[in-house]
């Protein structure tokens, strides 16, 4: 695609797409190589020597066992306080490839069925092509690879390890198969929704099978919770603000004609408003009581908190819209209309720095596209230079108009308003 919008840098814009477009091949080298060799949350040892040694030969400063497995690595521009972040995250998931491809995973059972392959590559795409450019920005980009990211841990393994110290605002993407390639989602505000843990345990009295009335039923009394809690949503919570709740286990009893003493269930909660998300834990936990105690059974409730919503920042939204559009043509920009009740613990690095997540269209033209964690997911591949081009010329495009005012004064006062004092110039500990 051709830019039809006049870029803030015309040379430094037509310099990222000229190294995007050269590095190609390389970077789909790359992914395929990723691909092939998937580790699981938490094992991401392979993927992280490999970063780790791409960041090097870029010349970027590189810390590894960041969160673990994860990796961080610093371009050091040539002056200014600020720093960007960009998170890729670099798990597999626990699934059988049936894709067929010639670089189709190696590990049984272990499969990129997420996109986070394609995510590294990015990550690691953008490093070359800024490293590449010729002038330093004038800050600080840092690359986070983080491990962890399906099982909703590595974002806080990687913030304890000191991944968001210095940090003034924070950049991510992750593909999207009903877009099509070559395309970038857009969503201002909620883009996912809060995911947190629910275990429900009920304690009845067994009994007879034939004889129920000397006894407590905790399976009859879950259903009942079950149904309870269903529709309690539907007729006490505001159908603009949406909640779901999912019983995804449940087990209990001991034999076919003994009533059973004790039921656990566990499940998850989504919602997207942050009051809705403060009220969920004791809204669920007195209609448990109320059901339990009605019926003459005992419960335990255990709400744990999972990830809050990811939330985009309006300004850095604006920012990374206007690099697409300018980079790859506006006709690349797809709006979306909806959040997602799914999960991304990038929305972590968020309690730390303002921060943006865009959409990156993976959907072939010829189809079929399968949605993300099926066995025969894959992307075209063709939209690793738009994430490329667009993550790049975001960095380059927040440094221009944190310098854009005319004196520095301006400039800093500029800042802060569009994303928030500067928060500081260490660096990672070494």
């Amino acid at each position: 695609m051709v830019s039809t919008v006049k870029p803030d840098s015309p040379a430094q814009l037509a310099r990222v797409v000229e190294l995007a477009q050269t590095l190609a091949p390389r970077l789909i080298e790359i992914r395929r190589h990723l691909h092939s060799h998937p580790e699981l949350s938490g094992q991401e040892h392979q993927t992280a020597a490999y970063v780790a040694g791409v960041l090097s030969s870029c010349g970027l400063r590189v810390r590894e066992a960041v969160g673990k497995t994860g990796v961080v690595g610093e371009l050091n521009g040539s002056r200014g306080d600020r720093t960007l972040a960009i998170r890729t995250d670099m798990d597999a998931l626990p699934i059988q490839e049936l894709t067929g491809l010639e670089f189709a995973s190696r590990v049984p059972g272990v499969m990129h069925a997420c996109g986070h392959d394609v995510h590294a590559t990015l990550g690691m795409g953008v490093a070359m092509v800024l490293s590449q450019l010729g002038e330093p920005l004038p800050g600080t980009v840092r690359f986070v690879f983080q491990p962890a990211e399906e099982i909703a841990q590595g974002a806080r393994w990687a913030i304890a390890d000191g991944a968001m110290q210095g940090v003034d605002a924070i950049l991510g993407v992750h593909v999207y198969p009903s877009l099509p390639v070559q395309s970038v989602g857009i969503r201002y505000g909620a883009l996912t929704a809060a995911a947190d843990d629910l275990e429900i345990v009920i304690q009845g009295e067994s009994g007879h099978g034939a004889r129920p009335h000397e006894a407590v039923d905790a399976i009859w009394i879950a259903a009942q919770v079950i149904t309870t809690l269903q529709q309690a949503i539907a007729r006490t919570h505001n159908s603009l603000r949406p909640v779901v709740l999912t019983i995804g286990q449940i087990e209990g009893g001991r034999a076919p004609n003994v009533i059973a003493d004790r039921v656990r269930m566990t499940g998850t909660v989504r919602s997207l408003h942050p009051d809705t998300h403060a009220k969920l834990p004791g809204w669920i936990e007195n209609i448990v009581k109320s059901v339990c105690q009605t019926y003459g059974a005992t419960q335990t409730v255990d709400y744990q908190r999972g990830v809050p919503s990811v939330h985009n920042d309006s300004e850095l939204t604006r920012l990374v819209e206007s690099a697409a559009r300018e980079g790859l043509g506006p006709e690349c920009i797809r709006t979306i209309a909806e959040p997602s009740l799914g999960a991304e613990d990038f929305s972590l690095y968020l309690q730390h720095a303002p921060g943006m997540m865009f959409r990156l269209g993976v959907g072939r033209p010829d189809g079929p596209n399968y949605p993300l964690h099926h066995p025969k997911f894959e992307v075209d591949e063709a939209a690793i230079v738009t994430g490329v081009v667009t993550l790049a010329y975001s960095a380059c495009k927040y440094f221009q108009q944190i310098q854009s005012p005319v004196s520095e004064s301006t400039g800093d006062r500029a800042a802060e308003t569009r994303y928030g004092p500067a928060r500081g110039t260490e660096n990672l500990a070494e």
